[in-house]
């Protein structure tokens, strides 16, 4: 029995221009014939996410019902990364329309909360200080995004796409080594033990955590969840588990004004993605308050200034892409944040005039000796205001393509790892707050990410979806990693699209995030001599054994669906009709 419910398509055109798609929208029956394209295919970070979105994919869910699916099973055995206490962003593609609709579901301030909620005695909290207390989270907002995008788009009961992560959390799950690692590491070095139900979750009688391989099982959350089956958002809003969201958001210490009103008030939206030209290729991503234009301004300079690009072994190349990455850095840092209470020049920032100036400034033979924000619509938008500082990890990203050809690209987060290190009702809740700007004013102007009640902070997550000329789907990609996002969503589109690799090739090559200096540079999966030339060109580089990218994409090929998982990670790939794990 299949949901009738609703979307207005609308056609996309291809632009060679970079400019604000207006694609979102909802009002007809989403009803598609069956599938032409048989084949369908998961990545996600980890295998029994994939396995439940595959499920819900054979019994004639679309990708939005195998996200959801997904999600719901990494909230729990991936809880260090996201979850119902935390948000996202989603990106659904529409196989036989063509349209693109964003879904906005960013916690919000509560109205309670005020710009100098983070400073201590005038100066800036401490940061573990501000991360680990009550008033970092934000109302959860994940829960009732998903509702939304099923609405316009799932075929399946909402009920039955909580089964197999129900079944999971009553039954147990083994803990992967990554969470082991998190669990130890939270433990020595975070406050995860001064919560009472984290510490009786993660850690046996005598204090000691769980090791990789141990069976958890947590029925609290299995409850979470016949709850949010049952009764869809509002069973977060009310009751019991509001109840105990609000208690650990307003403990002490640190405590926060989160309330029911505010659980009340969160209102997910679609949004139109922003989109814009790379080649001959189309590529949508979050508008504001993600930074996902940022990732369009990388490609767009990047190929400003390598027409004729040569590959991963070429050190122009490599240059071309981290100057790309300051410019654009620069850009977003000072000016990106919620446009719903700040101006945001977010058609400005990638329109073509604008990177052609910025592009000016690239010199390949030498590294920049700084990158200071340009002025893309008039002087007054740069005196505005001051440049604010970054972002945290602990997010994870999966992408899908069903059987009808429907994509979805979707980033969750609770923000840091294990988000505000407080659970409540089986899972954690995020530390959202803490992406705002801890600091209202800089060198005396106002911070265009400060906090605001009701306002969104600022993301860097940039769940992606890029098609060819005729509007059909290429590729959907996307990725964890704090403001390293941008970039690392970025370098992997290009090493896909343009030094055509496989997916799974582009996404193990090594990351190079050169927001500001020094660059970071994932030295052991770098070609041989990379380091060095670019070292020799001026480059300020700090190597990296590891970098903290989860990233997962499907591209469309002549021969099939194409998969890769980041290997930095536990994600996996799966396939129907072949059904198997890779």
């Amino acid at each position: 029995m299949f949901d009738k419910l609703a979307q207005r398509p609308r056609a996309l055109a291809f632009v060679f221009a970079f400019a604000l798609s207006a694609c979102a929208g909802a009002s007809t029956p989403f009803f598609q014939p069956e599938p032409e394209q048989r084949e369908a295919m998961v990545a996600a970070a980890n295998p029994h996410a994939v396995e439940a979105a595959l499920e819900m994919l054979r019994n004639g869910g679309s990708a939005v019902d195998a996200a959801i699916a997904a999600e719901a099973v990494l909230g729990l055995v991936e809880p260090q990364s996201s979850g119902i206490g935390g948000g996202g962003f989603l990106m659904f593609y529409h196989g036989e329309s063509q349209a693109i609709t964003g879904y906005d579901g960013r916690e919000r301030a509560p109205a309670g909360a005020s710009a100098e909620m983070f400073l201590s005695r005038g100066q800036p909290m401490a940061y573990l200080d501000a991360v680990n207390s009550g008033r970092s989270i934000g109302a959860p907002s994940l829960v009732a995004m998903l509702k939304l995008a099923h609405e316009d788009h799932g075929r399946l009961p909402w009920a039955e796409l909580f089964q197999p992560a129900i079944e999971l959390a009553d039954e147990g799950f083994e803990i992967s080594p990554r969470l082991a690692n998190f669990i130890a590491l939270a433990g020595e070095r975070g406050r995860v033990r001064a919560d009472f139900r984290a510490r009786a979750y993660f850690f046996d009688r005598e204090g000691n955590p769980w090791p990789a391989g141990h069976v958890l099982r947590n029925p609290d959350y299995a409850n979470t969840l016949r709850a949010i089956a049952a009764e869809g958002p509002a069973a977060l809003t009310r009751g019991p588990i509001a109840e105990a969201i609000v208690e650990a958001a307003q403990r002490n210490p640190r405590a926060g004004s989160l309330t029911y009103a505010d659980l009340r008030a969160v209102t997910p939206r679609r949004v139109a993605p922003v989109c814009g030209a790379f080649r001959v290729y189309r590529v949508c991503t979050m508008a504001p308050p993600s930074s996902g234009n940022a990732v369009l301004a990388i490609l767009g300079l990047y190929e400003r200034a390598r027409p004729e690009p040569a590959g991963p072994a070429e050190i122009d190349d490599w240059a071309a892409f981290m100057w790309a990455s300051r410019l654009a850095y620069a850009d977003r840092d000072h000016y990106m944040a919620d446009d719903n209470f700040v101006p945001v020049p977010t058609r400005e920032l990638i329109a073509p005039a604008y990177l052609d100036e910025r592009a000016g400034l690239i010199d390949l033979a030498r590294a920049p000796a700084a990158t200071p924000p340009g002025a893309p619509a008039g002087e007054e938008l740069l005196e505005r205001w001051g440049r604010d500082g970054g972002d945290d990890a602990g997010t994870t990203h999966m992408a899908i393509v069903d059987q009808w050809g429907n994509a979805v690209s979707l980033t969750a987060t609770v923000e840091s790892v294990f988000g505000s290190q407080r659970m409540a009702a089986g899972f954690f809740l995020n530390n959202q707050l803490t992406d705002f700007a801890r600091e209202p004013t800089l060198n005396g102007r106002p911070q265009a990410n400060a906090v605001e009640p009701g306002k969104a902070p600022r993301s860097s997550m940039s769940p992606t979806i890029v098609t060819n000329q005729d509007g059909e789907l290429e590729l959907v990609i996307g990725s964890p990693g704090g403001s390293a996002i941008i970039g690392y969503v970025a370098r992997a589109t290009i090493g896909i699209l343009d030094w055509d690799m496989s997916v799974q090739d582009a996404i193990a090559l090594g990351n190079v995030t050169a927001r500001d200096a020094p660059a970071r540079i994932e030295a052991p999966r770098l070609p041989g001599g990379v380091i060095e030339a670019l070292t020799a060109r001026g480059w300020e580089v700090r190597e990296s054994a590891l970098e903290a990218s989860g990233l997962h994409a499907i591209r469309v090929t002549p021969a099939g669906l194409e998969g890769g998982a980041d290997p930095r990670r536990e994600g996996a790939v799966g396939r129907l009709p072949e059904h198997n794990l890779q």
